[in-house]
């Protein structure tokens, strides 16, 4: 379990505030199988979306 003291909470604060900015994950993205089909189906579905677009 982590410990709580003082110092490592006040360490805490200033790694987080110094880590960069970054943009949050917007799609689930891993290498498992389940999540591989996942990140397939939304490619194409994304895909489909566009192709309508350009369709109309």
């Amino acid at each position: 379990m982590a410990i709580l003291s003082a110092r490592n909470i006040e360490k805490q604060k200033k790694k987080r505030r110094r880590a960069a900015p970054r943009a949050k994950v917007t799609r689930i993205q891993g290498n498992t199988a389940s999540v591989r089909r996942r990140l397939k189906k939304l490619a194409g579905k994304s895909r489909a979306k566009t192709a309508a677009a350009k369709a109309s």
